[in-house]
């Protein structure tokens, strides 16, 4: 069994600062891993505009040697299929057990699929996004019309970025489209949605999927041959065996200093952490980064940690896959090609932040 001070499980958007502020300024003493299913970290903002033809596969992902390398902090290329919160320990899929006196997880979620039957209906989930580009790469073969399950931002970027590439494209959504963002956003991407030819159907809830059939609970309400998993995200298993104290739906529920609030050498963020006003969103685990890099430099050198504020109003922005963006601000929305250039601008720094040299 290898032993380490501390473990990163996960590559997401807070790990990824960590790492950058590490490699630009000293890392904290010890030994030090990152776990990560793959050799590179996908930014899921730009999905939309690769699906869309506007990007290629490489400016969407950050290759995570170069970054590891540069914080000085070694890179284990393995998926984790358990969790011991009690020890310590971390099972991989090859077989491998990891320990380490600190654990931090930024391992977002999964997509689960409603119940199906039958072999009438390809299934492809946005998550894990290295198993989305390849199927989607195979779909691209042969287009043919899709059916996306999910209303909130993804869902929309996603039948935007695809309308144009497929022969038909249907969005389904268990409440309204959009929930929680404001309502001048939400009526500017109906807008947009039904000018490009999306079929909308909103507070249709998708029970079960039997053949090439979805029902919302006895009608069936659409049929096709592919259905795009893009609701959202849901914990993974072994997180709720872990040990570790969770809230109803299976994240790990933490405190200020990001700390799990039944074991305190465990730090979580992003999705698969539960904290009250912190939104499952890239924006809130994008500022999680930076007090996130100082309790783990804080635990490993003895000091105070310091305590993280969600901020109270978040800026929305939806690529409408034709370079265009929609954007939301508290009550204020606005869209067009200038605030999808200012997305391109963000993302493509966002990359370029966290991308170094082999």
């Amino acid at each position: 069994m290898s032993s380490y001070d501390l473990l990163l499980l996960g590559a997401g958007h807070a790990h990824l600062g960590v790492l950058r502020r590490w490699a630009l300024v000293e890392r904290p003493p010890g030994r030090i891993a990152l776990v990560s299913a793959g050799p590179a970290a996908w930014y899921s903002g730009m999905l939309p505009g690769l699906l869309a033809g506007r990007f290629q596969a490489e400016d969407c992902r950050v290759e995570l040697q170069p970054l590891c390398r540069a914080a000085k902090v070694e890179l284990i290329d393995a998926q984790v299929t358990a969790l011991e919160a009690d020890s310590h320990q971390v099972h991989l899929a090859d077989g491998r057990t990891l320990e380490a006196r600190w654990l931090s997880l930024n391992v977002g979620g999964q997509v689960s699929p409603p119940a199906h039957s039958g072999e009438g209906l390809e299934l492809l989930a946005v998550k894990p996004f290295d198993a989305f580009v390849q199927g989607w790469s195979r779909w691209q073969q042969a287009s043919q019309p899709l059916a996306i399950l999910g209303g909130g931002a993804a869902g929309v970027e996603l039948a935007l970025a695809l309308v144009d590439r497929v022969p038909g494209v249907s969005l389904f959504c268990a409440g309204p489209l959009l929930a929680g963002l404001n309502p001048g956003l939400r009526l500017r991407a109906l807008g947009h949605l039904c000018q490009r030819g999306v079929r909308v159907r909103e507070h249709c809830p998708i029970d079960r999927c039997e053949d090439d059939a979805l029902y919302s609970g006895s009608l069936c309400v659409w049929r096709g041959p592919r259905l795009l998993l893009a609701s959202g995200a849901q914990a993974w298993p072994w997180l709720a065996s872990s040990g570790l104290r969770c809230d109803e739906r299976g994240f790990v529920e933490i405190g200020r200093t990001l700390q799990s609030h039944s074991h305190p050498a465990l730090f979580a963020v992003g999705d698969c952490a539960s904290l009250p006003g912190a939104a499952k969103s890239g924006v809130y685990a994008v500022r999680q980064g930076p007090v996130l890099a100082a309790n783990l430099s804080a635990v490993l050198r003895g000091l105070p940690l310091r305590r993280y504020r969600p901020q109270r109003h978040s800026l929305a922005l939806l690529a409408t896959g034709d370079g265009g963006a929609l954007l939301g601000w508290r009550t204020w929305s606005a869209g067009g090609p200038l605030c999808g250039r200012w997305k391109d601008w963000l993302d493509r720094g966002f990359i370029q932040r966290h991308r170094l040299p082999e």
